[in-house]
């Protein structure tokens, strides 16, 4: 049997914004937000099978096989190349559940990169966005690979420059649901749209936060205490929240002063998805 490849990388993404400016007729709402990636995340490694099988190498607890999107990921794209090969798959999993980081997408998409690699499929990006989509909506930003403005579903990506920027993340202890968080009847729909040009760093809200801290006191505890040191936004559909430093050690300084009842971590914001040149 062949060993485990390199880990390949899986980064957090923050929203720097989140506005609802709609919902289509089929109940999905349509949304406008600022992608960046950060240099904390997940990572996967995959060893090779000849017999077709997708295997995790060890099962994430609560997330049942037909829901976790790395297993869901490597057999859409092997039933759509006619792939006869297989993987074992190896995630090392630091990103947390219902935080909106987007941990089961970017895993998702690293997995659509690497194998497309691995298994010399030879998808371009644009094939592997469309399988992206299939697997969920965030999901075609990380094989896009670059800081984006997302619109639609967030499937409509422009690219966007993003100044440097390091990140305290809070990770306050609730797994947030998004389907819960978005069907709320008191969540704000009607945010009007802006022109890429109108975007600047610090610019905009999250629209579902005020239903979140609503729902989970905890991701309002957490805002509160972050907002003592400048602007700081929720993330996602949470429940992760945070601010945005210049420097990493003006970053490290406020998670110095952190409460000993309260976890997150330090990280810098990317130019790019460091698998950008995995796809053609």
């Amino acid at each position: 049997m062949t060993s485990f490849s390199e880990s390949y990388p899986a980064p957090a993404k923050l929203n720097l914004f989140l506005h609802v400016v709609g919902r289509r007729a089929d109940g999905y709402h349509l949304l406008q937000t600022v992608f960046h990636f950060i240099d904390y995340g997940d990572g996967l490694a995959f060893r090779l099978r000849h017999d077709g099988t997708v295997a995790l190498e060890r099962p994430l607890p609560g997330v049942p096989d037909e829901r976790n999107l790395c297993l869901r990921a490597a057999r859409l794209l092997q039933a759509e190349a006619g792939c006869r090969l297989g993987a074992d798959i190896r995630l090392e999993k630091r990103l947390p559940l219902g935080g909106g980081l987007g941990g089961g997408s970017s895993d998702a998409a690293t997995t659509l990169l690497a194998l497309n690699r691995l298994w010399e499929i030879g998808f371009g990006r644009e094939r592997l966005k469309e399988l992206a989509l299939r697997l969920g909506a965030d999901v075609p930003v990380f094989v896009y690979g670059e800081n984006a403005l997302a619109e639609g579903i967030g499937e409509q990506l422009q690219p966007v420059g993003l100044p440097p920027a390091w990140y305290l993340v809070l990770v306050p202890p609730v797994e947030v649901s998004t389907a819960g968080i978005f069907s709320d009847p008191q969540l704000t729909r009607d945010t009007k749209p802006i022109k890429i040009f109108d975007f600047s760093v610090g610019y905009g809200r999250n629209d579902l936060e005020a239903v979140v801290c609503r729902k989970y006191p905890a991701v309002a505890e957490h805002l509160t205490w972050l907002r003592q040191f400048g602007a700081a936004a929720m993330t996602g559909s949470g429940a992760c929240v945070f601010a945005s430093f210049a420097t990493e050690g003006e970053a490290r300084r406020v998670w110095d002063r952190l409460p000993s009842a309260m976890h997150g971590f330090v990280a810098r914001g990317l130019e790019r998805h460091p698998l950008r040149d995995l796809a053609p």
